[in-house]
């Protein structure tokens, strides 16, 4: 797939060209399908299986690196906000659309926390990233803890995690405080029915907390969740409801030998905090917790300013 887009920006470069001939020398054509061609090539990285990888790479070449892991059902763009704002202080940002989300390869398989680690890994090597803070918001916490359980961390310097569905979601005997598993269910029922009510409906009640008294709701969270959502595969976010409520990463966490920050919002309605994040700091050695008094669950949006400076607080430490 990554050959086929790279030949067929290339061609629509070329048609381009082609069109202006009179007043493009065929030098000036070549050049152009080049760089649409090299353009193209950079924005994706093929996984272990050859499922295409879209990434985003912004900043300086040379400042210390930043990668992000997004969460359901959404893409790298939820990201924006932090990776704006640590591009603009120098930093080299990397975000990668997890498989089956936003622009990377629709795989009809693997959609499990092994493979999403196995991905990021595959991104950070084909980048030949070296001591690099890996931040993960939700499930993208999931994966970040995953990776250093397969992966280990010699290319890591730090971690972060972002209201974070470690060390394990759902409610089982060993995890009886646990989210009922009922509740997941709902989740792949309402995916079934009518995926975009299903994401409608989360965006614009608790994930960014606008079903609270007094919540002031912005339309365009919700429709850009909402779009984001709808732009990842069916088959892939179905799937992955299993992924980030089942999976079980006490021994992921337990491998971590960096600092590591945890952030959550207290009023966290999708990933309780008291089962999630408390848990999370009390299982990784040193981890530091950061509670955001009545933040809900998509604090990278509704607390973006805080982040951003709690995240630069961090990797300035």
């Amino acid at each position: 797939m990554q050959k086929h887009l790279t030949h067929l920006i290339a061609a629509s470069a070329l048609a381009l060209a082609a069109s202006g001939a009179a007043a493009q020398p065929s030098s000036a054509s070549a050049t152009l399908a080049q760089t649409a061609a090299s353009a193209a090539a950079s924005s994706y990285i093929a996984a272990n299986d050859g499922t295409p990888l879209y990434y985003k790479d912004w900043g300086s070449r040379t400042g210390p690196v930043v990668v992000f892991s997004h969460g359901w059902p959404l893409n790298s763009d939820s990201w924006e906000s932090q990776m704006l704002f640590l591009a603009e202080r120098g930093y080299r940002v990397v975000a990668h659309d997890r498989r089956g989300h936003g622009r990377s390869g629709q795989a009809w398989t693997a959609h499990h926390m092994d493979q999403y680690a196995d991905d990021l890994a595959a991104v950070i090597n084909a980048l030949d990233l070296k001591g690099a803070t890996l931040v993960g918001f939700s499930t993208g916490g999931g994966e970040v803890a995953r990776y250093i359980g397969r992966h280990g961390t010699q290319r890591v310097a730090g971690a972060v995690l972002v209201g974070a569905v470690t060390p394990l979601m759902v409610q089982t005997a060993g995890n009886p405080h646990g989210v009922p598993k009922d509740v997941f269910d709902g989740l792949r029922k309402g995916s079934l029915d009518n995926r975009a009510q299903l994401y409608k409906d989360i965006a614009s009640g608790p994930f960014f907390g606008y079903n609270r008294p007094g919540a002031a709701p912005s339309q365009g969270l919700i429709d850009s969740f909402w779009a984001q959502g709808l732009q990842a595969s069916h088959k892939a976010t179905y799937d992955s409801i299993a992924a980030f409520s089942e999976t079980d990463f006490v021994e992921d966490l337990k491998k971590f030998d960096i600092p590591t920050l945890v952030i959550h919002g207290a009023d966290d309605q999708i990933v309780p905090i008291e089962t999630t994040g408390k848990v999370t700091a009390k299982l990784v050695k040193g981890a530091r917790l950061v509670v955001y008094a009545g933040g809900p669950h998509g604090i990278t949006d509704t607390h973006k300013d805080r982040l951003n400076a709690d995240l630069l607080a961090f990797l300035k430490r």
